[in-house]
């Protein structure tokens, strides 16, 4: 499966995938803002292995690489998965590498992953979350039109310390009327 924007495509993961996906899941400094990290390839190898296989997937994760590279060198992680079934929310996350931050991927990423969620999913409302000091990942999902709903307080053990975490979202009727 692919999603195939002006920057970048999304393809699905693959078995051919997985050293680059426990290098990415593995990077402390890439995941900076998150609460936790993987430290062990092996465990994120086991995981990765066990969604590559489902039959009925709750979760959907994908490659990112740039349209215009003709080797399809991966940039980043793109992922959605189901947050509530019943109530058909689907939350994102997404993480690029450094070394590609400032061109737009992540937000090229994110608005791949809201036309997937609300095109081919079905969802009613998709949300994302982040640190309250991740301002970038803020001020990325306020220009996708996500609206801030709320701020869970104290919601991370970050740093040693408690900090809040924002939760933003964007309801169907939403995106298709920004569309």
């Amino acid at each position: 499966m692919e999603l195939v924007g002006e920057k970048i495509k999304l393809t699905k993961i693959s078995i051919n995938d997985l050293d680059f996906i426990c290098r990415i899941e593995c990077d402390k400094d890439l995941w900076y803002f998150e609460e936790y990290v993987y430290s062990d390839k092996n465990e994120v190898h086991e995981e990765y292995m066990n969604k590559i296989g489902e039959e009925t997937p709750t979760s959907y994760d994908f490659i990112v690489t740039m349209n215009t590279d003709k080797s399809q060198t991966p940039i980043g992680l793109a992922q959605i998965w189901s947050d509530n079934e019943y109530r058909k929310s689907w939350e994102i996350g997404f993480a690029i590498l450094p070394e590609y931050w400032g061109n737009g991927f992540g937000s090229a990423a994110a608005k791949l992953l809201l036309q997937f969620a609300f095109e081919k999913l079905d969802a009613h409302k998709v949300l994302g979350m982040c640190n309250a000091n991740n301002t970038r990942s803020a001020v990325l999902m306020e220009n996708l039109n996500m609206r801030r709903e709320a701020v869970f307080k104290e919601e991370l053990f970050w740093k040693n310390k408690w900090v809040d975490q924002f939760y933003f979202s964007i309801l169907e009727r939403e995106y298709f009327d920004r569309k």
